[in-house]
């Protein structure tokens, strides 16, 4: 809460937190993801430096929206998908408080980005739910996720020897 480039113009102004603070701060995260930007980035020069400035003249705009698309996905995403979730950004975005959706219909329309009508494109959910109905064998040594964690391994710190957790480490 009051985070420089999430927190809402009207609690910067009134120091009073409301659901909608909440709906704007999603919509700054929401950015972010499409970005591959911070809220505030001190490296850039000028107005730049806060991502909502920076971005806002492209949300509404789908033949310029590529310009704040992160250059890392390198154009291999879902148009529609970007303009949609660029739109709903844009609304979480709004300056008037009471503009702004609720959090229930910022949900649905994450749904409807996530699950399209288009039955010839398998949605994000069906490919999550996918990958773990379909047992993959790994070698233990390749395919690790970056953290190199086993299956029964867990980030944080153990008070016993890695190797009683992990059967891989016999």
């Amino acid at each position: 809460m009051g985070t420089q480039g999430y927190a809402a113009p009207e609690y910067v102004a009134t120091g009073r937190l409301t659901a909608k603070s909440d709906v704007y701060s999603f919509g700054v995260v929401l950015l972010e993801l499409l970005s591959g930007r911070r809220a505030v980035d001190k490296t850039i020069a000028g107005v730049d430096q806060n991502l909502v400035d920076w971005a806002r003249p492209y949300l509404g705009d789908k033949r310029r929206l590529f310009r704040i698309m992160d250059s890392k996905l390198e154009g291999q995403y879902p148009q529609k998908g970007a303009f949609m979730a660029a739109t709903l950004a844009l609304q979480c975005l709004n300056n008037e408080a009471k503009a702004r959706p609720p959090m229930t219909q910022v949900l649905e329309t994450l749904e409807q980005i996530e699950a399209p009508k288009n039955a010839g494109r398998n949605s994000l959910a069906q490919h999550h739910n996918n990958r773990f109905q379909t047992p993959v064998r790994r070698s233990p040594a390749r395919n690790r996720t970056p953290l190199n964690l086993t299956p029964t391994a867990s980030p944080l710190p153990s008070p016993l020897p890695a190797h009683r957790h992990s059967p891989r480490a016999h």
